[in-house]
């Protein structure tokens, strides 16, 4: 899977359209980046955009799109109700998904020198991406706002991280630039049974991790304590980088918890919604269901469907629309109106429409390997069959997990199913692969070759196309050897009545291994460098052998428990 983030830049203008667009444009300009949202403000004068892709689009887009900024909005002219000291005011960096945040803090600096060096704005890292405690705070870096920047660039204290440390001409109309690395935020709704905001605050004031006001004796109509500089006190709340607050919808005719998860890596959308359910109980309120305001990461959904399978003590090893299907109904978030995943996933927005084999239906698959089309062969029908015993594996696990009397046995199974699903998933992946691996020759043997330059090209692209396509059934055979310890442990340890699905589906891990081994000895052929092709085609006949040995010591403890049933 991709690696991906996401940007929300702000720029210094919202009430121009045309201006905006210029600015917009740059983004869309760079492939592997999908703009989401376009929000300007005409109060604030500022304009917030949301788009993700890939680290290094990402942050090629987004430097595109402050350089634009800085030719296109003049500071010296700005006007507006929100905190801002610069075109680009602020540029923030968040992990969506298969990206940590110590990678995306990398990216940010990256984004940051190339803005200072570059364009010559001065650029104050923040959060995350902040070189010092001091810095972490947006506010610190923008404090005194544009108004203020001549003289905070002037003082040492406050040197820019990267970019010029004086107030120029041209700083003069950029301002400066505030570039960060932040969690993921997520703006989620609990829904209540009750039309009080009073009560949904009170449960909002539980939550939050501000907590409530304190006050002496009635802890409602109680005097505010204050500290010894005249703020209140407060009482921290139960959940940790999350904002709340209780509020009556009209359009629905309910109260909901209205909530920012700041930190869904601290304080997930399935532990806010289940500590809300915990302090409504207590107030003799019902939560009815959920919303979801914006868009959300994949992995945050498919942790949710694991939580409360978990809670309920089944396997987790179930196919990733499982995993949806359970967090979309225990969440409740097709409770006011239906939740499209297709519309409110990131990752799922993102997918490019491809015709893939593994989505074909059985009969058009057999139908499509038996045209007079070269593709699919052997290396796909290798890796499907190598799914096929995975998933045979993962269906004796979850069986398993939920057989009668086995209750207190039914991580050890769902870890196994968990197991398969991850070997079933890469192998069917490798089915499209191993055929875009043989396009990739035939697209390489179909380059020109009428000059010296154009023949060495062409050579070079078929070597490079012909290693890759000796790599991906190198891959079939150690995904669908790993995935026989599946069958194995299912074997010996798992459901009697269903051991012969588990030896038949180390049959098909073994046939995927022989089948991959003939397609990396035929790809070996067409490949110059013997270096490379010694070193897979050893490995390869390593794995092989070692298949061979895990298939007959399966068969043994298969029949052997098929006897004695």
């Amino acid at each position: 899977m991709k690696k991906l983030i996401e940007c929300v830049p702000n720029f210094s203008e919202g009430r121009d359209r045309t201006v905006i667009k210029q600015i917009t444009d740059e983004i869309e300009k760079v492939e592997g980046v999908k703009l989401f949202d376009v929000d300007p403000g005409a109060a604030t004068n500022r304009t917030v955009v949301t788009f993700v892709g890939t680290p290094d689009e990402v942050v090629e887009a987004a430097f595109r799109a402050v350089k634009k900024a800085a030719e296109v909005i003049d500071m010296r002219n700005h006007k507006g109700e929100h905190p801002r000291f610069g075109a680009t005011d602020v540029c923030p960096l968040v992990p969506v998904s298969n990206i940590t945040m110590e990678e995306t803090v990398e990216y940010a600096r990256k984004l940051a020198q190339r803005i200072g060096e570059e364009l010559e704005i001065p650029v104050y890292c923040y959060e995350n991406a902040a070189f010092t405690e001091e810095r972490r705070n947006l506010a610190n870096c923008r404090s005194g706002e544009y108004e203020g920047l001549a003289e905070k660039l002037a003082d040492p204290h406050w040197k820019p991280d990267f970019g010029p440390a004086e107030f120029n001409e041209k700083v003069a109309g950029t301002g400066a630039t505030a570039v960060g690395a932040r969690d993921f935020l997520v703006a989620f709704n609990v829904n209540l049974n009750t039309t009080s905001t009073r009560r949904a605050n009170a449960i909002a004031f539980d939550v939050r991790e501000r907590g409530r006001v304190k006050r002496e004796g009635n802890p409602i109509t109680g005097k505010i304590v204050k500290d010894e500089n005249g703020n209140p006190v407060y009482i921290p709340g139960s959940l940790k980088a999350v904002k709340a607050i209780g509020w009556y919808i009209e359009e629905y005719g309910i109260a909901q918890i209205s909530m920012n998860l700041t930190n869904i890596s601290i304080t997930p959308v399935h532990v806010a919604f289940d500590e809300v359910c915990k302090k409504a109980d207590a107030r003799g309120i019902r939560v009815t269901g959920s919303e979801l305001v914006g868009l959300i990461p994949l992995e945050a959904m498919l942790e949710a469907g694991r939580y409360f399978l978990r809670k309920q003590k089944r396997s987790l090893g179930v196919d990733r629309d499982e995993l949806l299907k359970i967090a979309i109904k225990s969440l409740g978030l097709d409770d006011l109106k239906p939740f499209n995943p297709k519309e409110r996933i990131i990752e799922f927005l993102l997918e490019e429409p491809e015709k893939k084999l593994v989505d074909m239906s059985l009969t058009a698959f057999a139908n499509e390997t038996a045209s007079e089309s070269p593709a699919p062969g052997g290396g796909s029908i290798s890796a499907y069959v190598g799914a096929l015993g995975a998933s045979l594996g993962t269906m004796v696990a979850n069986l398993s997990a939920h057989k009668r009397g086995w209750d207190d046995r039914w991580e050890e199974f769902s870890d196994w199913a968990e197991k398969g699903q991850q070997y079933k998933d890469e192998l069917l992946h490798l089915v499209d692969e191993d055929t875009r691996a043989f396009n990739r020759i035939m697209e390489a043997f179909g380059l020109p070759k009428k000059t010296e330059e154009e023949k060495k090209a062409r050579s070079k692209a078929i070597e490079e196309a012909s290693k890759y396509a000796m790599e991906i059934p190198l891959k079939v055979m150690e995904t669908a050897y790993n995935s026989i310890a599946v069958m194995r442990a299912m074997a010996e340890n798992g459901n009697p009545n269903s051991v012969s699905d588990a030896g038949v589906g180390a049959l098909c891990a073994v046939t995927a291994v022989e089948g991959a081994y003939l397609n990396v000895k035929i790809n070996a052929m067409g490949i110059h460098d013997k270096q490379f092709t010694g070193k897979l085609l050893q490995q390869a006949e390593e794995i092989l052998e070692k298949a061979r040995g895990c298939r007959e010591m399966v068969l043994e403890t298969v029949n052997e428990k098929i006897n004695s049933l």
